[in-house]
């Protein structure tokens, strides 16, 4: 492949890109040397058939990611990373169609599905830089400042990206199919420089912040992936779809291994976060265990209540009625009788007692 930095030429000679089919002098777009067989579904011709089941497989995998990423609710960045996630699913699913032809590259829809296709594209990876700073805590992570900043930057990035792509699809405001200068930048430098920024914010958070040293291998094993997608896209597409007679070709495999990358951005995250369990709320029933034996009833008999008086050691615990106890007042049980003693009537022949008898009236 022989690339030159602002033409789509040799990039879409070797890959089957969406937006190729919408560039080039010749009005017809830019055909790949070799790509995979296409299959007729009905009256449905798909192409990328294989590539099409690594979309839905990416579909279903980011779905479990995002529930798993949901029920971690005391996790650090958990709002933030989860809108990666989502733009990675919309990606998958809007790139299946525009891969497969369902949306036919003849259609005057597909410029506008394959620029808005881009601007997702740009936004997500956007969106995977500013993460990237979360874990410094610029801004503390769930609050609306750390929120806002990260939605109104990937809405003026998509923007930006969706305005080259269309102009250039349609050629307007100085933009055409054979000037893609600031495409390319949108479409393949501005993905690299995000991917290296981040992974270099990750590397100076491992090394200062965390003990653990483990996530270091999620970080390796992310970048591996990426590069290798990167490398089997655009400098050995041709080969392999030589190499296996069309039935597959590198936008396989790239989609197979930008998969695996975005796995691993998971895993590396997963890695990272520890849930407060104190203030989580779990998605299953919590289990008492009553551990305070007055309350179980066990072993009750060690434990007896303490009658003795604090004022009167030895005698029976005093009331609040008159000073005496229950016992004391009715029923005459340890009470003071006679002379200068506590009397059924109350103190004396005072007859302060309670219920009033019927000598007060």
């Amino acid at each position: 492949m022989v690339l030159s930095f602002g033409s789509f030429d040799g990039v879409c000679s070797t890959a089957a890109l969406v937006i190729c089919p919408l560039l080039g002098a010749s009005g017809q777009g830019i055909e790949p040397n070799c790509y995979s067989r296409n299959v007729q579904i009905g009256s449905t011709l798909i192409f990328q058939p294989s590539t099409c089941f690594v979309h839905i497989v990416a579909i279903l995998m980011t779905g479990i990611m995002i529930y798993h990423i949901r029920s971690k609710y005391t996790a650090v960045g958990r709002k933030e990373i989860v809108m990666f996630f989502w733009l990675y699913m919309v990606i998958e699913l809007l790139a299946m169609f525009l891969d497969s032809g369902i949306i036919p590259t003849a259609n005057v829809s597909y410029p506008w599905f394959a620029a808005v296709y881009t601007g997702l594209v740009a936004t997500a990876y956007c969106c995977l830089l500013i993460n990237g700073f979360v874990g410094f805590q610029f801004a503390e992570d769930g609050t609306p400042l750390s929120l806002w900043f990260l939605r109104l930057s990937c809405l003026f990035v998509f923007g930006v990206s969706f305005l080259i792509a269309i102009a250039t699809f349609n050629s307007f405001i100085g933009f055409s199919p054979t000037k893609t200068t600031a495409l390319f930048i949108v479409y393949l430098i501005w993905p690299i420089c995000c991917v290296t920024t981040y992974t270099l914010s990750q590397l100076v958070l491992v090394f200062r912040t965390l003990d653990d040293r483990w996530p270091l291998g999620d970080i390796i094993f992310g970048i591996a992936f990426y590069t290798i997608a990167q490398v089997l896209l655009f400098a050995f597409s041709v080969t392999i779809c030589n190499a296996i007679k069309h039935y597959l070709d590198g936008l396989f495999f790239f989609t197979l291994c930008v998969l695996l990358s975005v796995m691993m951005v998971y895993k590396y995250w997963d890695s990272i976060t520890r849930e407060d369990l104190e203030f989580s709320v779990g998605s299953k029933a919590a289990v008492w265990e009553v551990k305070d034996p007055l309350l179980t009833g066990v072993g009750a008999a060690d434990f007896e209540e303490d009658t003795t008086s604090n004022y009167h050691t030895g005698g029976t615990a005093a009331s609040l009625v008159g000073g005496v106890s229950g016992a004391q007042y009715y029923y005459g049980g340890g009470g003071k009788g006679g002379a200068g003693g506590y009397s059924q009537g109350g103190y004396g022949s005072a007859q302060r007692g309670y219920p009033p008898t019927s000598d007060r009236y």
